[in-house]
C-alpha cells in the first residue's frame, strides 16, 4: 500500500491528462489469405485470438510461414478529437511486422510496409521497421464513436512472422507528439533531454524524480519551467552519486492542452568487481580443432600489464608467443593433447590445465565472439569489423575469451566471377588481408551466406556454388560460417518434410569438410522442423532455435524461457542458439540507440543465455560500450557458467506466474541456478533445495559478485528485481 499511496502522490502533483490512445494487446487472428477479410463486416468470431506483441511462433504457429491476418475492432471516442489540439490526424501505430503488412480501416488501405511477393517488386522485407500510418480525421472511413475494424494482412517470408516489439495502439496526433524525451547514463553523471521536433514554440513543464526503489522513497526531485523553440533542445543533468539500484521519472506536462509524455527508465548499476591486478586466466579450457587443421588460440588472462605467458607441455607442431599469448601451428594426430598455462606479471603468477581436443567436433564450448547485424545491418564494412575488433581488444574484452568477429549479411557483390567465384563488394575490398591481421591479433573471422540464391538482405547466396564459397571461404582465412535460410524457402517450395530442411545443410556441410581448415558450422533456419533434434546431423555446431531477436522484454523472455527442450540435445560441439546479445548499442543499421532492455532486463538476458550454454554473440557497437555493458560482459564467473567444458544446457525446474528457476550441472559437481523474477515489482522468491533434488544444506555463492553467501539449509531467499535475476552457484 505504501508504494502504491507513493506514486499516487507524485502524479497527482503534476496533475496532467497523459496522450490518450486506445491500446491493442491483442486480436482476432488466422491463417491465410482472404481478400473479405479486410471488410469491417466480416464475421471473425470464429477466429482465435493472439498477443501483438510477440511474433506468431511463440504462440502455437512454430513452423508457419506466409500470410495471416489480425482483426481489431475498437471505438475511437470524439473526445480524442475534442481534447487534441490539431483535431486533424488520426496515428495507427503497429510497431514491427515480420516482414510486410497492409492495413486496413473498415475495408480502406490506410497504408503498407515492404513489398508482397505479388507485388510489382516483388518481395521485399521490412521486419525491422516501425510501421506507423497516419490519416485524416475526417476521413469517412471512420466512425467516430462507434465501431471500427482495423484489419492488418501480413506476410512471412520465413523466420519469426506477425506483429511484435511492443503493443500497438490508436491515437491522435497533438502537439505532445512533437516532444521527444529521452534519459541517458554516464558513469558521472544522468541526464534528462527534451526535443522540439516541430515548427511550434511549445510550453510546459519538466518534472523529474530520482528514486529508491527498495526504500520506496525520493532521492532527488527536480521541476522545470521550460519553453522550446523548433529545433531547440534542453539538458538537465540529474544526480548519480552511488551504484546502487535506482530509477528516474521524467514527465513533461504540456501547457496548452495540459497532455504529458513520461520516460521511467532504471540507471545502470555495475554487479562485476572491477578486474585484479593480479594475473587471472579466463575463458574456455578446452580447444577442439581438426588433424592438420591451423591451430589459433589466444590465452584470456586479465591483471596488470605486461603479461608474460607460457606454456607447459606444449606439443610439437605448435608454438607460442610468450608477450601475446597466441598459441598456433598444426596438429596431426588425434589425441587429447594436456598441457598447463601459465601466466605471470609484477604481481604474481596464474596457472590452469588446458587441452587441444583433436578430432571431428569443433566448438567444445559455445562460440563467444561479435556479430555484426544487430548494430549495423547491411550497412558493415571492413573498416567497421576492424574497429569493433579494435576496440573488443582495446577494452580488455579478448581478455576475458571474446574471440569471433563475425560479418554477417551485405558483403557479396550482385554476380559471381567467370569461375563462379563470389566477390566481395567495395566494403570488403580484401577479405584475406582482414582475416590476416584479425589472426595476428588472435581473434577469428565468421562469414554470413544463404543456401538459397540470395540472402535475407538481398545479396548473393550460394545455391549451386557451395564448393565454389566454400573454396572462397578457406583461401580468405575463414573460421565460423552463419548460414541462412532466408531465399531457400522459394526452392523447397512446399516441401516440409525433414529432408527438405536438412538437404540445404548437408551440401555445405560436405563443401566445408572438404576445407583443409576448421570452420564452425552456424545453421540459422530459426528453429524449424525442431533443428536441436538433427542439427548435429548435418554436422551443425549450433543452430538457431527462433527467429530474429529484438532488444525488448517481451522479445528477450518470450525467446530465452522457451528453450525448455533443447537442453536434452546439448553437449560440447552441439548447441543451441536463442540469437544474439541485445545489449549496448544497437540498431540494425546507422541509426544506433541505446538497448530498451532495462539493466535488470540484461542481467537476465546474460544469465540465462550463460545457463542456456548459447553462443554469446555480441551485438552492438563495441567502440561505444559503456562501463555497465562492459561489466555485463566481463564478468568471468558468469561466462565460466556459459563455457563449462561439460557442456551441459540449463533445465527449468519451476515456473510459476511470477517466477522461473534454472538449473545448470557443472563439471566441478556444482550447479548454476538462476532465479528469474518475470514481475513488474521486486519480489522476494524462496527456492526449496529439495524441489531441486539438491542435498539440504547448500553452500551458495553469488556470481555476478562473486561472493561466497554462505551455508543454507532446507532452502534459500532472494529479494530479485523487477525482470532481474539472482545468479547462484550452489555446491553441498
Amino acid at each position: 500500500m505504501k508504494k502504491i499511496l507513493f506514486f499516487c502522490l507524485f502524479f497527482a502533483v503534476i496533475a496532467g491528462t497523459a496522450q490518450e490512445t486506445i491500446q491493442l494487446p491483442t486480436a482476432k487472428f488466422m491463417t491465410g489469405d482472404n481478400a473479405d477479410w479486410k471488410k469491417a463486416n466480416f464475421d471473425d468470431s470464429k477466429w482465435g485470438t493472439i498477443k501483438t506483441n510477440v511474433i506468431w511462433e511463440f504462440q502455437g504457429f512454430t513452423d508457419y510461414n506466409g500470410y495471416a491476418w489480425y482483426r481489431f475492432h475498437f471505438t475511437l471516442p470524439s473526445s480524442f478529437k475534442n481534447n487534441s489540439y490539431w483535431k486533424d490526424s488520426v496515428r495507427v501505430y503497429l510497431a514491427k511486422i515480420d516482414d510486410v503488412c497492409a492495413a486496413y480501416l473498415n475495408g480502406t488501405q490506410i497504408g503498407q510496409t515492404g513489398s508482397f511477393p505479388e507485388d510489382v517488386k516483388g518481395y521485399v522485407t521490412a521486419y525491422n521497421q516501425i510501421s506507423e500510418f497516419h490519416f485524416s480525421a475526417n476521413d469517412p472511413a471512420l466512425k467516430w464513436d462507434g465501431e471500427n475494424v482495423l484489419a492488418v494482412r501480413v506476410y512471412d517470408g520465413g523466420g519469426g512472422g506477425g506483429i511484435y516489439g511492443s503493443v500497438p495502439f490508436i491515437s491522435m496526433m497533438d502537439i505532445i507528439d512533437g516532444i521527444k524525451m529521452n534519459v541517458a547514463f554516464s558513469t558521472k553523471q544522468n541526464a534528462v533531454t527534451l526535443e522540439n521536433k516541430i515548427q511550434l514554440k511549445i510550453n510546459g513543464k519538466l518534472f523529474i524524480s530520482l528514486i529508491d526503489p527498495e526504500k520506496d522513497s525520493i532521492i532527488q526531485k527536480i521541476t522545470k519551467d521550460i519553453v522550446l523553440n523548433p529545433g531547440q533542445i534542453f539538458t538537465t543533468e540529474v544526480s548519480n552519486k552511488n551504484n546502487n539500484r535506482s530509477y528516474i521519472i521524467a514527465t513533461f506536462k504540456e501547457q496548452h492542452t495540459g497532455k504529458t509524455i513520461q520516460v521511467n527508465k532504471t540507471v545502470p548499476y555495475i554487479l562485476t568487481p572491477t578486474v585484479s591486478v593480479f594475473p587471472k586466466i579466463n575463458g574456455a579450457k578446452i580447444l577442439g580443432v581438426r588433424p592438420s587443421s591451423p591451430v589459433l588460440y589466444k590465452i584470456a588472462a586479465t591483471g596488470e600489464k605486461p603479461l608474460q605467458y607460457a606454456v607447459n607441455n606444449l606439443p610439437k607442431g605448435l608454438s607460442l608467443d610468450s608477450k601475446t599469448g597466441i598459441i598456433t601451428g598444426v596438429l596431426s594426430d588425434r589425441s587429447d593433447y594436456k598441457m598447463k598455462i601459465i601466466v605471470t606479471n609484477a604481481k604474481g603468477k596464474a596457472e590452469r590445465d588446458f587441452i587441444i581436443k583433436v578430432g571431428e567436433v569443433l566448438a567444445l564450448t559455445p562460440p563467444m565472439g561479435w556479430n555484426s547485424w544487430n548494430c549495423w545491418g547491411l550497412s558493415v564494412s571492413t573498416e567497421k569489423v576492424k574497429a569493433s575488433a579494435q576496440a573488443l581488444i582495446d577494452k580488455g574484452l579478448i581478455d576475458h575469451g571474446w574471440t569471433y568477429m563475425n560479418i554477417d549479411d551485405g558483403w557479396e557483390l550482385p554476380k559471381r566471377d567467370a569461375a563462379g567465384n563470389v566477390v566481395t563488394n567495395n566494403k570488403f575490398p580484401d577479405m584475406k588481408l582482414l582475416s590476416d591481421w584479425l589472426h595476428s591479433n588472435g581473434l577469428k573471422l565468421g562469414i554470413y551466406s544463404s543456401p538459397g540464391p540470395l540472402t535475407c538482405g538481398g545479396y548473393l547466396g550460394s545455391y549451386q556454388y557451395e564448393l565454389n564459397d566454400a573454396n572462397s571461404y578457406n583461401k580468405w582465412g575463414i573460421d565460423y560460417l552463419k548460414y541462412d535460410w532466408c531465399s531457400y524457402e522459394n526452392i523447397a517450395g512446399k516441401d516440409t518434410t525433414l529432408a527438405a530442411y536438412q538437404k540445404p545443410y548437408i551440401v555445405m556441410r560436405d563443401a566445408l569438410r572438404k576445407q583443409p581448415r576448421d570452420i564452425v558450422y552456424s545453421l540459422c533456419q530459426y528453429g524449424m522442423k525442431k533443428v536441436w533434434q538433427w542439427g548435429h546431423e548435418v554436422d551443425g555446431n549450433c543452430w538457431r532455435t527462433t527467429g530474429d531477436i529484438e532488444d525488448t522484454w517481451e522479445s528477450l523472455s518470450s525467446i530465452g524461457f522457451s528453450q525448455t527442450e533443447q537442453y536434452q540435445y546439448t553437449k560440447p560441439g552441439r548447441w543451441s542458439d536463442p540469437d544474439m546479445l541485445i545489449v549496448g548499442m544497437v540498431g540494425w543499421g546507422e541509426n544506433l540507440h541505446p538497448t530498451r532492455l532495462t539493466p535488470d532486463e540484461q542481467y537476465t538476458h546474460i544469465s540465462l543465455w550463460s545457463l542456456l550454454a548459447a553462443p554469446l554473440l555480441i551485438g552492438c557497437d563495441i567502440s561505444k560500450m559503456d562501463d555497465f555493458t562492459l561489466g555485463l560482459l566481463t564478468n568471468d564467473e558468469v561466462i565460466a557458467v556459459n563455457q563449462d567444458v561439460l557442456g551441459r544446457e540449463a533445465k527449468q525446474i519451476l515456473k510459476t506466474e511470477s517466477y522461473q528457476v534454472w538449473m545448470k550441472e557443472l563439471e566441478d559437481g556444482s550447479k548454476a541456478i538462476g532465479i528469474f523474477n518475470l514481475n513488474d515489482q521486486y519480489q522476494k522468491i524462496t527456492i526449496n533445495w529439495s524441489d531441486l533434488s539438491l542435498p539440504k544444506k547448500q553452500k551458495v555463492r553469488d556470481l555476478w559478485l562473486q561472493k561466497n553467501e554462505g551455508s543454507f539449509t532446507n532452502s534459500f531467499s532472494v529479494k530479485v528485481a523487477p525482470h532481474g535475476v539472482s545468479l547462484i552457484k550452489v555446491a553441498n
